[in-house]
Formats: structure tokens, C-alpha cells, sequence
């Protein structure tokens, strides 16, 4: 007993007190999980009070989120039935705390969830009132120590405890980073993979555990995938905590209707879980410490390594610590890669030989007459391979993957045409393919469906959130996060975590390097506008870079209004109406509640349907070098039929919202200006679903 009295603490809160206890009684910590508000947010007090009977140690309680991407099946379904049922904000979360504490709640809880909630409300703030209010601590999903400065020094000010995780593909060195910035204990993930239960752990589980021993002395908690007790007590003899969240979760979820009835089941799977929890005569990887005061200075020395991944305050990598290697190895690989004459000669071979570039460049006559002001000018990338500017960034992304030595692709796709290019290339280069599809988007563009399908791919349709492109994001970075070792995740627009904004502008940018030297060509001098549509902004952001330095020329981004930008959920208008946060992995203007977060999005175009943007689209926004505007549905029709009907070319229906917004500028320029539209695709994919509209049945 007196051994662990003496053992050195840090702030010398519960979460401390837990662990001590715990030693005391040759026990491993007994971690929990239960989502705020699931079922119903009146539930919660007495299922945090419920666990503590049943023999938790620790309390992790979830804060709802709409896009838990590091979390299985049955944490996603917990997070949407609480948000439904009017669980979305912090403070909702903290008066639960509240009210369990004054009802006679003792044990240490740890609010669990994304960075974006937390950001809303105000990193201060939030440390504040948790304190405040009964909590004893955090742990943030996708909030590695470079990006997580502010929270850890807010978490020093208040006492509490700022917990990361560590997995198994995290390496030596970067163990001895995340530990420096712990204060009580380290959350270890058992497996590469999102959360749920599982047959079997790993049976390299005690090897990693170790590993993560030799590099701190503070108490290692494990989770991920434990659901019976023998699973708990061969954890519980390798680490001091084991924590349990997927299967408390289904028992209440299979319990009666009554709070009572899914109180009693939550205490009933606890306190048979938390048997197990005994440690044995080979117990190993034991605490030394229970607790410390991390240096500031360390948060802020770690931090500095993200200043390069960013553009102005905007981008970074707000990713899972799974993914953590991952990134540094496409991180290492393309800047070995990016300025190699050879890897860009095999580029422009694709580039012309198979993409079939460059794409011309060439005036809208009629529309000019029309407009009867500006010279209208066309980048043709709707004539690419594939027939969009997609290809592009699939055969550079391909090819990395390959010189990495990721035999398998996944890939997100919202109108199909990225899915269509990433599914061409892996045809090409033999390697394995699979496509996630929003369930909405599979069915306006079943032709794509079936291209990719033609080609090998393997479609998965996302039936979860919306069932549009956000959604399969979603989704893919869940596969990816569980099949890390063997798998390159090839992002099609400059969206997400660094290096992905980059790498995709790059191979991208190819499209506004042809149309400057093809402009110089044919008209002799640079274009004074050059318009592109924005979604993600891969498109635009192509068009767009190669003319930053050039201050004559004006980039304009062409949003999508949906049904109006005055109405909520309605729009896709991200950065004409979004407020800054952070969104799969980036921080950028989102689409969001006050709380943080994300709202429902909508466009006709099913490639502009995201309620997110690429950082660099961003920064460009607030640094006024480029401005963004946005098209209702209804105007991107018109502009879909101008073009039909005065240059005989079907374009896609994200290029429209660009077509109609430059036949309106064009008409108030004078003529001795050029506009340049950058055509991202053809319309084959739409016709379907623009016969629909029109009433026509083909």
C-alpha cells in the first residue's frame, strides 16, 4: 500500500486517485463508454451513475458528432440517435456530468470526441467549464499533439487531463512526443481499425504494449475490440486500465424502453466486464508513475512541426493517430518524388499519351456574341480521358501509391467521376480498387456506377448521414484507418488532412500551366478572369495556382447556391456562408451548427455536394487573392443549356454553375477582356438526371 501512496503524481485529481485505487486492490482500471444523450439525453446521469456501481473506474463519456470517423458501426449509430434526439452541443454534455456528480457520481469522467465541437465552443472555455462542471479530462480523436497545443496548456491551467492515444503503427519516436504532452495516462488502440467489438485481440497486442512501456512511465490503458471478460483479464495482466465502449453500448441499445430497464443493463455488462479486471502473479507493463505536469514548452515545441503544413491559419492534419505514419510516408515519398525528372517525364507521358493533352483552349464564339462584352475562352477537360479533370490527380496519386508499395486504392467519389478515373488507373496499373459512393449519389449517377464497376472497381454504396460525398469520405477514411498497412487512400479533391490539398493541387495544376502557355499562345497575353467551379476545389484549385503570382489575372470559384443561400441545408455554399472549423481533417470553412456541427448540404451536382472546402481555397478566400461567389440549381440549368445550345458542348452539372456565372460577368466586361472557363467535365453522366428534371423519359 505504501509503495503506491508514494508513487509520484501530477495535478492529483480522480483520474490519479482511480488508477491508485486501483493498484491498491492488484486491479487493472476498469475504463467505460457511453455516449451523451444515447438513447435519450434524460438516460445519461443515471447510466454514468449505473456504470459506477457496476465497477467503472474511469468514465469516457462520448460528445455526439456527425462525423465520427475513427468510430465503428455502433458508435456512429449512438452519435446520430443522440444528435437526432437533441444532444449536439457541449454544455448539453457538461450539465449531464452535472447532474450525475450532485446525484453521487465519483469517478473520474473523460469527455471523448472530435476537435471541431471543442473548437466551437472555445478551447478556454471549454477547460473552464468542465472543471467546472465535474469533468476530469479529454481525449480528442483527431487531434494529434502538433495541432493540439492550445488544449494541452488549457488542460495544464485547469488541472485536468489531456490523454492521447497511440497505435499500433505510431512509431518509436513518435511515442516519446505523444507522451510528453500526457499528464495521467495513454490511451492505447489495440488494433489498426476503427472502434467495435472483435472476435480476438492481436496476438502481437503485449508486444506493442511494451513497446509503449519502454518509452513512458505513466498508466497505459487499452481499448478497441474488448467485449468478454476473458478478453478484459489477458488485457487487464498486460497494461494498468482496459476500456470498454461498442459492447456496453448494444446492451443498452437491446435493453427495454425505460431508463431503468437500460440503467440495469448497462450496471449488469459492467460489473460482469469489470471482473476481469484482476490482475494475476504475471502481471506486466505496470505504471511507475500515476501522474505528472507536462511542460508547456513541450506543447509548443511539438506544435511547431505543423506550421509547414498549412496554408496561412488554414489546413493541417486533425487525423486519427492510426493514420499518423501513414501521412508521414506519403508526406516523405512525394517530396522525393514532386521535382524528379524522371517521375515527371512518366507524368507527361500519361499526360498526353493516355489522358490525351493538353486539352485545348479555345473561344466560345456564340456565347461571346451573346454576352456581347468579354471574350469567352474554354479549357476542354471535359475532352480528357474519362472525361473530366479527375484523371489527373488519379494517375499522379496512382503512381505514388505504387512507389510507396500500397498494393490496394480506396477512393471517395460524389458525382463518380473521380471514382471513374481512380477505378481507369488501377485498371491500368493492376491495382486492387475500391470506390465509396453516398447511396443518394449511386442512384443519380448509376452510369458512373457502372463504369467503375466495368473497370474492376468495387463499389460500396454509404447509406450513413446524407448518403452524399461527405458521407464516403467518411466512410473510406474508416477503411483506411483499418486497413493502413496495405492500402493508399487516393483523395480526390484538395480536401482533407496535409499533404493531400497539396499533392492534389499539384497534379491538378497542370490544367492552369496549359492555359496560361496555350493563352499566350493564341491570344498573346494572359486572361484577365479565370473561372472555376468549386466543391472540393481540385478543379479550381488547379486552374487557380498557377496564376497567383500573377496579379492581373482575377480567380473567381463558383459555389453551389442549391435552392439559396438564405435557407439552412440547402446550399453547398461553403465558403460564401461557412465559419471556420475543422472538417476531415483540415481546418477550412464548413457548413456547420454553432456547435459545431456539420449541416446537411444540397446541389443538384452531386460533385459540388460538400459542406466543406479545400484549405488552400481557404486561404485564398481570406487573403482576397481570389473570390468566390455562389449559383442557384436553377442558374446552373440555364447555364447547362447555353452551352448546349450555343457551343454544342453537354457539360457537366458542376461545370454549369461556372458557365452561367461567366456569361454573366462577361457581359460586363468590355471586349477587349478574356475570360477563361476551366471545363471540368462533360455531361454524359448527367443526362439521366437532367431528363428527370425536364420531365423527359429515356
Amino acid at each position: 500500500m505504501s509503495s503506491v501512496q508514494s508513487m509520484p503524481r501530477g495535478h492529483g485529481g480522480r483520474i490519479e486517485e482511480a488508477f491508485a485505487a486501483c493498484k491498491e486492490r492488484n486491479e487493472a482500471a476498469f475504463v467505460t463508454f457511453v455516449t451523451a444523450g444515447f438513447p435519450v439525453k434524460e438516460d445519461t446521469p443515471a447510466i454514468l451513475l449505473g456504470m459506477q456501481e457496476g465497477g467503472a473506474s474511469i468514465i469516457e463519456l462520448g460528445i455526439p458528432y456527425t462525423d465520427p470517423q475513427a468510430d465503428g458501426a455502433t458508435i456512429q449509430q449512438t452519435n446520430q440517435i443522440a444528435i437526432k434526439a437533441g444532444t449536439s452541443d457541449i454544455i448539453q454534455c457538461l450539465d449531464m456530468v452535472k447532474a450525475a456528480r450532485s446525484q453521487g457520481l465519483t469517478v473520474p469522467v473523460v469527455l471523448m470526441g472530435y476537435y471541431n465541437p471543442f473548437y466551437q465552443f472555445g478551447i478556454d472555455n471549454l477547460c473552464e467549464k468542465a472543471k467546472e462542471y465535474g469533468a476530469d479530462g479529454f481525449i480528442v480523436v483527431d487531434l494529434p499533439p502538433e495541432e493540439g497545443a492550445e488544449l494541452a496548456k488549457s488542460c495544464n491551467k485547469y488541472g485536468l487531463s489531456n490523454i492521447p492515444l497511440i497505435a499500433p503503427t505510431t512509431t518509436d519516436e513518435r511515442i516519446e512526443h505523444l507522451a510528453a504532452t500526457a499528464s495521467t495516462f495513454i490511451y492505447c488502440v489495440s488494433t489498426t481499425g476503427v472502434t467495435g467489438t472483435r472476435a480476438e485481440l492481436p496476438a502481437d497486442l503485449g508486444d506493442f504494449i511494451a513497446r509503449v512501456r519502454s518509452k513512458t512511465d505513466l498508466p497505459l490503458a487499452v481499448g478497441f475490440g474488448i467485449s468478454t471478460p476473458q478478453m478484459v483479464q489477458s488485457v487487464a495482466n498486460i497494461s494498468d486500465g482496459v476500456v470498454v465502449g461498442s459492447a456496453i453500448l448494444k446492451a443498452a441499445q437491446e435493453a427495454g424502453d425505460t431508463t431503468a430497464e437500460r440503467v440495469g443493463a448497462v450496471r449488469a455488462i459492467v460489473s460482469e466486464l469489470s471482473a476481469g479486471c484482476k490482475q494475476g502473479s504475471d502481471v506486466a507493463n505496470q505504471a511507475r508513475i500515476l501522474g505528472r505536469k507536462p511542460e508547456d514548452a513541450a506543447a509548443d515545441e511539438i506544435a511547431k512541426l505543423s506550421i509547414s503544413k498549412r496554408f496561412g491559419k488554414f489546413g493541417g492534419q486533425f487525423i486519427p493517430e492510426t493514420l499518423s505514419e501513414a501521412f508521414r510516408e506519403i508526406e516523405a515519398k512525394y517530396a522525393e518524388i514532386k521535382d524528379d525528372p524522371d517521375f515527371l517525364a512518366e507524368l507527361d507521358v500519361y499526360r498526353r499519351d493516355f489522358v490525351g493533352g493538353p486539352t485545348p483552349l479555345h473561344k466560345a464564339d456564340r456565347l461571346t456574341e451573346l454576352c456581347g462584352g468579354a471574350t469567352i475562352w474554354l479549357k476542354r477537360e471535359d475532352l480528357a480521358h474519362t472525361g473530366a479533370h479527375k484523371i489527373n490527380n488519379a494517375i499522379g496519386q496512382a503512381l505514388l501509391a505504387k512507389r510507396i508499395g500500397k498494393p490496394r486504392i480506396i477512393a471517395e467519389t460524389g458525382a463518380g467521376q473521380h471514382g471513374v478515373a481512380t477505378a481507369t488507373i488501377c485498371a491500368k496499373l493492376g491495382l486492387d480498387c475500391t470506390v465509396y459512393m453516398g447511396a443518394v449519389d449511386v442512384e443519380r449517377q448509376k452510369l458512373n456506377v457502372f463504369r467503375m464497376n466495368t473497370l474492376g472497381a468495387k463499389v460500396v454504396p454509404v447509406k450513413e448521414g446524407q448518403a452524399t460525398l461527405k458521407d464516403a469520405i467518411n466512410e473510406a477514411m474508416r477503411d483506411w484507418v483499418t486497413n493502413v498497412r496495405n492500402t493508399h487512400y487516393l483523395i480526390g479533391s484538395a480536401v482533407g488532412p496535409h499533404p493531400f490539398p497539396t499533392i492534389v493541387r499539384d497534379f491538378q495544376s497542370i490544367m492552369g500551366k496549359e492555359i496560361k502557355w496555350q493563352m499566350l499562345e493564341k491570344a498573346g497575353k494572359l486572361p484577365d478572369v479565370v473561372i472555376a467551379c468549386v466543391g472540393g476545389g481540385s478543379n479550381a484549385i488547379g486552374a487557380f495556382y498557377p496564376f497567383v503570382e500573377d496579379k492581373t489575372v482575377e480567380l473567381h470559384g463558383v459555389e453551389a447556391a442549391g435552392h439559396g443561400i438564405d435557407k439552412n441545408e440547402q446550399h453547398c455554399a461553403t465558403l460564401t456562408k461557412g465559419t471556420p472549423g475543422v472538417l476531415q481533417g483540415a481546418f477550412t470553412y464548413v457548413i456547420q451548427q454553432k456547435s459545431g456541427q456539420t449541416l446537411n448540404t444540397h446541389s443538384v451536382s452531386a460533385g459540388l455536394d460538400y459542406p466543406g472546402v479545400g484549405p488552400e481555397h481557404a486561404f485564398l478566400k481570406d487573403s482576397g487573392r481570389a473570390k468566390y461567389t455562389a449559383v442557384t440549381d436553377d442558374e446552373a440549368l440555364e447555364g447547362f443549356k447555353m452551352m448546349c445550345q450555343y457551343e454544342g458542348i453537354i457539360p457537366a452539372l458542376e461545370t454549369s454553375h461556372a458557365i452561367y456565372y461567366a456569361i454573366q460577368l462577361a457581359k460586363t466586361l468590355p471586349k477587349d477582356k478574356d475570360i477563361v472557363i476551366n471545363m471540368s467535365g462533360r455531361g454524359d453522366k448527367d443526362m439521366p438526371q437532367i431528363a428527370r428534371i425536364m420531365g423527359v423519359q429515356v
